[in-house]
């Protein structure tokens, strides 16, 4: 029985850690190849240095989390990669908390990319 409860609370905390930070976008891969050449937006991969330069989108600029994200710019559309979904939405709710209105997470992130 304590296994099954252990097996619950770690489905909930993985289900709680995906959830979309309010106030931002999610979109699929399919709808980002529509709007990689849009110059009002900055794309940001939060990614390793490492996993970025073996596998990325040339639009998209190196910024691991953990980075100093107050430096992009307010006035535009920010929207953030990772390899799943888990860190750019953790980016996502710091971008929030700096301030920034317009995010967009990309779901699925380098994962469900197919170029």
């Amino acid at each position: 029985m304590e296994i099954w409860i252990m097996i619950a609370v770690a489905i909930v905390f993985i289900l709680w850690r995906m959830r979309p930070v309010k106030g931002t976008k999610t979109i699929t891969t399919e709808t980002l190849k529509g709007i990689l050449n849009d110059k009002d937006k900055v794309f940001v991969d939060v990614r390793t240095p490492g996993e970025y330069k073996s596998r990325n989108i040339h639009q998209f600029k190196n910024m691991p989390l953990g980075s100093d994200l107050s430096k992009l710019p307010k006035d535009k559309e920010i929207v953030v990669i990772c390899q799943s979904g888990m860190r750019s939405a953790q980016a996502c709710k710091q971008l929030k908390k700096l301030g920034y209105e317009n995010i967009t997470n990309v779901r699925g992130g380098m994962s469900a990319w197919r170029s």
